[in-house]
This record gives C-alpha cells, structure tokens and sequence, in this order.
C-alpha cells in the first residue's frame, strides 16, 4: 500500500527532539498511521488546508447502512497533522452521521493524550475535513 505521509522538512528533525515536543499516542499515529491512502468506492470525499501552516487532509468516507465503514486519508504536512489525520479515521469507524458531528480539535487532542499549543492547528485541520465532509453527505 503507498504510504499518504508526505513529510515537510521539519518532520524529519532528530528523533529526541521529536519525542520531546509529542505524546507517545502522537508519535505512534505518526510513525505507524491508520488508515492512510485512497478509497476509490468513497461515499463522500474531501480536501483541506490550513492556509497559516500549509498543511493539506485529504479524507474519504465510505457510509454503509448510515454508519462509516471505511475511512481514509492523505496528509500533507507536520507530524502532528498525520497523527490527528490517522486518529480522525479510526474515530470515525462505525459511527453514524450525527455522532460525527460533535467531534471537537479538544476531543482530537485528547484523543492522542494532547497536543502542544503549537501543534493545535492539526486538530483544527481534522475536524475542518470532517466538517466539510458531512457537507458533501
């Protein structure tokens, strides 16, 4: 399976400086993301950008019976960005439509046992694609 990290020069830092500025759930997504690639039979697909950082999340979407079956992503950008983009699709596996909708950047951020002040935009950036998503459904 091709690998949707693209990374940006700051991504490939030194290793201990990485594990200083991340958690652990972080840097697992990052190292090791979930869900990373196209969905060719998507329900519903989208693409967004944080224009202050430059990254980019491309999420699709496969609904089955009312509830998300399948999601993907592609990502652009910081580690931070790739660890939410992967956290976001295994969220939302097996939720309806309206459960998709209350998701918050804190819930994000909690979800991978925070985020540092300024990796916050990341979460942003996940619920922003999942916000234009439900649009489309």
């Amino acid at each position: 399976m091709e690998t949707a990290r693209w990374f940006c020069a700051s991504n490939q830092a030194g290793g201990s400086r990485m594990g200083t500025a991340y958690s652990a759930q972080v840097l697992e997504h990052f190292q090791h993301p979930r869900n990373a690639g196209e969905l060719s039979a998507a329900t519903a697909q989208v693409e967004v950008s944080n224009p202050a950082c430059g990254d980019v999340l491309h999420l699709a979407v496969l609904v089955e019976a009312g509830r998300v079956a399948e999601a993907r992503f592609k990502t652009r950008g910081c580690v931070a960005s790739i660890a939410c983009s992967s956290w976001l699709t295994e969220w939302m596996r097996g939720k309806t439509v309206a459960e998709l909708s209350v998701l918050t950047p804190v819930m994000v951020a909690e979800g991978l046992d925070g985020l540092a002040p300024a990796s916050v935009h990341a979460a942003d950036l996940a619920c922003d694609a999942l916000r234009a998503l439900l649009a489309q459904m």
